[in-house]
């Protein structure tokens, strides 16, 4: 996939909710180094869009495309994603790619989590639509697409691609990708990492409860 995928999307329909059938949870995946608001955002428009029961938060152990020095250890990017979900009905941690020993690839959590939930619940695989535009860089990602629909938000910088070149891509699978439309934030870890170790300001940026353990901990303070 190229940076050609740009043009005015076809967008998501929110589908007619009914009390039969199986539940529908999406999916959202990422390092978390530290969760912010951007990532409750996404979450939130997904589930808004395509009628999502259930948001589950997937901090992933070893992030296969950001193997960086400084990580911020597994165990505090579990705790921030807990204390940034807190409250919300709508979002749940699961911990299954901090148990799982080697790299985190989303298709060995989406086949976890098939296992789990069997046929009470359809999956959906969210993400910003800068990670679509790297998708060849996952592994398997056709066969990921094959398993589990995609739902794909806005991003500054990153514009969502064109249904046509979606389809030159995917053949006809790509009707399995819903692209999202509305608001997007400018919001990223690595800008809150930075201003965290230049003793600047982060609040409204993360949740209050991230602010406060990012403070606690000392986290992303320079050495």
């Amino acid at each position: 996939m190229t940076s050609a995928l740009v043009a005015a999307p076809d967008t998501a329909q929110a589908p007619e909710r009914t009390t039969r059938g199986p539940r529908r949870i999406g999916i959202l995946g990422g390092t978390f180094d530290p969760p912010h608001v951007g990532h409750l955002w996404l979450a939130t428009m997904a589930a808004d869009a395509i009628g999502l029961d259930r948001v589950l938060f997937m901090p992933a152990a070893q992030p296969p495309h950001k193997r960086r020095r400084g990580l911020t250890r597994p165990t505090d990017r579990l705790v921030m994603t807990r204390l940034a979900i807190a409250g919300d009905d709508l979002f749940e941690l699961t911990a299954i790619e901090m148990e799982r020993p080697g790299p985190s690839y989303s298709i060995d959590s989406v086949d976890e989590l098939e296992r789990t939930y069997g046929t009470d619940a359809q999956l959906f695989l969210l993400m910003a639509a800068d990670s679509l535009s790297s998708i060849d860089t996952w592994r398997e990602p056709d066969a990921l697409l094959a398993r589990i629909e995609w739902v794909v938000g806005p991003r500054p910088g990153s514009p969502l691609p064109d249904r046509s070149l979606l389809e030159d891509r995917f053949g006809a699978n790509a009707s399995r990708i819903h692209l999202l439309e509305g608001p997007s934030l400018d919001v990223s870890s690595s800008d809150i990492r930075r201003r965290v170790a230049a003793g600047h300001a982060i609040r409204y940026l993360v949740p209050r409860g991230v602010e406060e353990f990012i403070a606690q901990q000392g986290l992303y303070r320079r050495r």
